[in-house]
């Protein structure tokens, strides 16, 4: 078991997220953060919830995401940037952190680019587990960029998809996508046209990531008895389908003042009814009421979902062995001899530094 310092804080970097990932295996990963989510959804009401702290400028978005159990406290800093693709960055970035509310020192801080990837899977797959047609085994995939793999094999691991469609406006991101997922067990189609994707599919994931008002499904391409995963429209300005959709459609969100925001129902007027997704875990709401309707999950990410996802990285990294360290000891916090003389720390150190 890892021992925790109070004033030495456990970093978990990019390079030993990736190893612990691959060490555990990355659909055991998603699996685990989806029941996670899961576990925290049943205790909603215990959470501290708000909106995500947003800075919107004309490129992109800066944005914190905060929650609290009351035990612990967590936060995600994630960008947005659609432009960055064309400039050979990442689209997303993030990292996050885990404090003790009873101390209120951090107990945990880690890149959350990857881990954001995972926990974006694994919320779509969970979200479809409750909402999807019994027995769906053909997943539509619409946008193959840098999200489209994870979910691929969080489907496969969560919900048994057995095939995935795949179709980008960049057929290189096809291409990219398909020869990744060449190694999994999944059946792969490229397709020439999202029309071509969702023929036979029981749930179409939409995670395209331009920051407009696009309509990647219109109307007439969406019949009844499909579930769909629409996971691009994450902003205000930034949707993916066409209103029609939303009005035929039963409407499943995290929570609904964000969503009303930043989700596809921006679309929609500030009242139109839609049922949170939590309701349905603890049994109050039912999801899907039959064979025919639409379900749609409207997918923007709350910060119930990093809290989970950075519980669970801690849980980890305390339950591994020592001969496996998946983290580095960051010297995070001050600690003088006497809490009272921190300026007395700083002389000290000065005559260390003389002598």
């Amino acid at each position: 078991m890892m021992k925790q310092n109070l004033n030495i804080v456990p970093f978990v970097s990019v390079d030993n997220m990736m190893r612990l990932v691959l060490h555990l295996g990355v659909e055991r990963v998603m699996k685990d953060i989806a029941d996670e989510i899961e576990a925290d959804f049943r205790r909603w009401p215990l959470f501290d919830k708000t909106p995500r702290v947003a800075s919107h400028s004309d490129v992109g978005v800066i944005e914190l995401m905060p929650t609290s159990d009351g035990e612990m406290y967590g936060f995600k800093y994630v960008n947005g940037h659609p432009k960055n693709m064309k400039e050979g960055l990442q689209t997303v970035t993030a990292f996050g952190l885990l404090a003790d509310v009873n101390t209120g020192y951090p107990v945990l801080l880690t890149e959350m680019t990857i881990l954001t990837a995972l926990r974006t899977a694994a919320m779509s797959a969970l979200a479809a587990k409750w909402l999807a047609p019994e027995g769906s085994t053909v997943m539509a995939l619409i946008g193959n960029g840098a999200q489209a793999e994870f979910q691929a094999l969080a489907f496969q691991a969560i919900c048994g998809v057995a095939e995935v469609r795949l179709y980008d406006i960049d057929p290189a991101a096809t291409k990219k996508c398909a020869a990744n997922l060449a190694g999994s067990k999944l059946k792969v189609v490229s397709c020439k046209s999202a029309e071509e994707a969702i023929l036979g599919a029981q749930i179409i994931t939409t995670v395209t990531a331009d920051k407009q008002y696009a309509t990647i499904l219109s109307d007439n391409m969406v019949g009844s008895g499909v579930h769909i995963n629409a996971v691009g429209g994450d902003c205000p300005g930034k949707t993916e389908l066409h209103k029609d959709i939303l009005l035929r459609s039963d409407i499943f969100v995290e929570y609904p003042p964000q969503t009303r925001i930043e989700g596809e129902i921006q679309q929609l007027a500030a009242d139109y009814p839609v049922k949170e997704l939590w309701q349905v875990m603890t049994g109050a709401i039912r999801g899907r009421e039959d064979g025919r309707a639409i379900t749609l999950f409207d997918s923007v990410g709350f910060a119930i979902e990093d809290f989970s996802a950075l519980r669970y990285v801690l849980g980890q990294l305390k339950a591994l062995p020592k001969s496996l360290k998946f983290s580095e000891d960051l010297d995070m916090i001050a600690d003088p001899d006497d809490p009272r003389d921190l300026y007395g720390m700083l002389l000290r150190k000065k005559a260390a530094q003389a002598a």
